[in-house]
């Protein structure tokens, strides 16, 4: 492990070991001592861990941080055997990207779900254990778990604690959003989605999105324009008013504000 400590592409962030444990009964591990940082992602079943004085319960579809220096115990559920992925890892950024995790989750347990992306990234790093000691394996391997800790941090964050104690859930919204782009969608109806006022709404979205709801929500009918520009031979006023503008010289001005470009010259371009 010396050499990817050394090594200008793994020494950011570099695997020291990492397994798949199906149906892991009687699966039990206690550290007084622990030097590098351990990921654990349950799939199926459940179980507990202990780190220091406090206590969690570990379920299908979420990820147990155990970072460095952290005295633990975990186990398996005796009736309900869970089944792991998971990884160790060290390097210059990983206490970093384990920080940064932590403080996105507020705790050692992170509620992904069964992404279908973090399903299939844990597997094509189980499969690199078929290439053996290769360095170019090494290589990929460190520059995957990377992503993957970045990806998480993308799937967590979408949920930010308010004051009430609930959260605000942007995968929820932004269906909302999605379900909408045909017609108009005030503030009033997104925020009360949230159940929160739109005034502590637009702050906490702006907070998580570096955007207004509103701004976000436009940005959305953009992209869609584009898409219906590229794949169809659509009118700019039919384009506009799929999207609930009737007047398409708003329409234009709005596309152009954003994109920097008319509709008609995006498609002039597009068509090259």
């Amino acid at each position: 492990m010396r050499k990817l400590a050394a090594h200008p592409l793994t020494q950011d962030c570099y695997p020291l070991g990492f397994g798949y444990y199906p149906n892991a009964t009687n699966h039990r591990m206690e550290r007084r001592h622990h030097d590098d940082n351990l990921l654990m992602f349950c799939t199926h079943g459940s179980g507990e861990a202990r780190l220091g004085s406090q206590h969690y319960r570990i379920h299908a579809g979420e990820l147990l941080l155990l970072p460095r220096g952290q005295s633990h115990i975990y186990q398996s559920a005796p009736n309900d055997p869970w089944t792991l992925y998971w990884f160790h890892f060290d390097g210059l950024h990983s206490d970093l990207m384990m920080d940064r995790l932590q403080q996105l989750a507020e705790g050692p347990v992170l509620q992904t779900g069964l992404q279908a992306k973090l399903l299939s990234d844990f597997g094509s790093l189980m499969s690199l254990r078929d290439g053996g000691y290769q360095l170019d394996n090494f290589i990929y391997a460190s520059n995957h778990i990377a992503q993957m800790l970045s990806y998480v941090a993308l799937v967590i964050r979408p949920r930010l604690k308010l004051k009430s104690g609930s959260y605000l859930d942007l995968d929820r919204i932004h269906s909302l959003m999605q379900e909408n782009l045909h017609q108009h969608l005030d503030l009033d109806t997104i925020a009360a989605s949230a159940s929160i006022s739109k005034y502590h709404f637009s702050k906490k979205y702006k907070e998580l999105t570096g955007y207004s709801p509103i701004q976000h929500f436009i940005h959305l009918k953009m992209q869609h324009a584009c898409y219906q520009l590229d794949i169809s031979d659509k009118s700019i006023q039919e384009v506009a008013a799929q999207l609930g503008y009737d007047d398409a010289y708003y329409f234009s001005r709005l596309f152009s504000k954003i994109l920097g470009v008319s509709p008609t010259q995006y498609r002039a371009h597009k068509h090259r």
